[in-house]
This record gives C-alpha cells, structure tokens and sequence, in this order.
C-alpha cells in the first residue's frame, strides 16, 4: 500500500510540473491588432495548411490539401490597408491520400502540373471588415490563368515564439474560386465548378 501510495504521489507530482512547465512556456499571446508588431513576416512551413473542397456526385464535400506553399507577409497593425501578401503554392504537392487519384490530378485533363507547376496569389489590396478580419483582394494565377481574387483573412494574435525565437502571427482565410474560369472545367457538373479554399498558418517576423 505504501509503494501505490509513493508511486500515486510521484506521478501527481510529475503531472504538476509539467503542466507548471506547460504553463510557463506558454507564450502570451497578444490579440489587440494595433499593438502587433509590424515587419516583413515568412510563412512558417512546420505549421500550415492548405486545404480545398469541392462537391462530388452532389452527395459530398471532397477534401485535399497542397502540403508545400510558400508565402510572405508585409504587415502594419496601424496601418492595414498597406498590408501585402504575396504565396506559391506547388502543385505536384497535392495530396488527396490516394496516391492514383493524385497522379490522375497532375494530368493535362486537370491541372497539368508538368506544364504549370506553381500556383500564385499576390495582393492588390486589404479592405477591413471587422476588428480582426479583412479581405486581401488581388491576382490569383492558376493553370495558366490570371483572374481575381479574394481571400477573408482572420489575425488571430501575436506572441513571442520560444520554439523559433521570432515573433509570431497566427493567421487562417477562406476563399472561393470558380475553376471553369482557369480553363479547368473537367467532369463538370459530376465535380463541383466552385472550390473553397481554407489557409491556417503562422507567420515568423524576418
């Protein structure tokens, strides 16, 4: 009974300071949006998403990711209508975890990856929409195709990030595109015409 006792008591110890530790590595993170830290910021690959859903048959929402992108934020809390945003994502980084579905998407029927391996988006301009959100509006580049676009983008806070050293904004956005108008219109009305995008990701102060 004594050695269940100590071993009780040494694991509600270890629990407390880990928890005591977690606690205090956790960074303080700041969500007043002028009191940010301005700059030029870098996307932090380690901790972004990139997601796309589309409708199939009408019955479902099928959903993919591109797992490489890149991108780079110029950012000024008192003035945000400066702001400028600029990413590439690869496309032969698609994943839809299904390794022949995949292959089938690189073609010439969908998004020809040999020929146009890169998507791009650069911003015109950033409308505010609320305390924290904003529309970065501009030129979305795909298969080839230059057209408008739009992304609603939420600033979720900054903070001092231990695990980096820089300081960090956390950020996500949603965005429509409609892909008949980037000459991809295969197997429509079978798969949606109408992709939503959705971004979560950090940002590391350069």
């Amino acid at each position: 009974m004594k050695a269940k006792s100590l071993s009780l008591a040494l694991g509600l110890a270890l629990c407390f300071t880990v928890s005591s530790c977690v606690s205090w590595l956790a960074p303080s993170v700041n969500t007043n949006l002028v009191t940010l830290e301005s700059g030029q910021y870098k996307l932090d690959p380690n901790h972004a998403a990139l997601l796309f859903k589309i409708q199939h048959l009408g019955l479902s929402t099928y959903v993919g990711r591109f797992n490489q992108f890149d991108a780079s934020l110029n950012f000024d809390p008192q003035n945000i209508s400066t702001a400028s945003l600029q990413a590439l994502v690869d496309i032969r980084s698609i994943d839809v975890n299904n390794a022949d579905l995949a292959d089938t998407l690189q073609g010439s029927d969908w998004f020809d990856s040999q020929q146009f391996p890169q998507a791009k988006f650069v911003s015109q301009g950033v409308k505010p929409l609320a305390d924290d959100q904003f529309e970065f509006y501009g030129q979305l580049t795909l298969h080839g195709v230059t057209r408008p676009a739009s992304f609603i983008a939420r600033f979720h806070g900054g903070a001092d990030n231990w695990m980096t050293g820089k300081y960090t904004l956390g950020f996500s956005a949603t965005g429509n595109i409609t892909r008949s108008e980037f000459d991809m219109a295969s197997y429509i009305p079978l798969v949606g015409d109408e992709v939503q995008l959705e971004i979560y990701a950090e940002f590391l102060k350069q």
